[in-house]
């Protein structure tokens, strides 16, 4: 897991403009072990952030949440 210390918003606005597929699934398996985590240091927001690939390893999308 890589902690990004960056504004979580302006984050997944750069997300979406590579990714067709960014979604907010708060109860997502992907997000038990999120690839980053996305940490603002002025107001220390956090959101885990996962990239989602099929089986066969094509990818999927991106999910996200915020967390306390």
């Amino acid at each position: 897991m890589v902690v990004i210390k960056k504004n979580p918003e302006r984050f997944l606005k750069e997300l979406r403009r590579h990714y067709d597929v960014v979604m907010r699934i708060p109860s997502s398996e992907y997000l038990k072990k999120p690839d980053f985590v996305v940490v603002d240091p002025k107001t220390g927001k956090k959101v885990k952030v996962s990239f989602v690939t099929l089986d066969d390893g094509q990818f999927a999308g991106v999910v996200y949440d915020e967390t306390s």
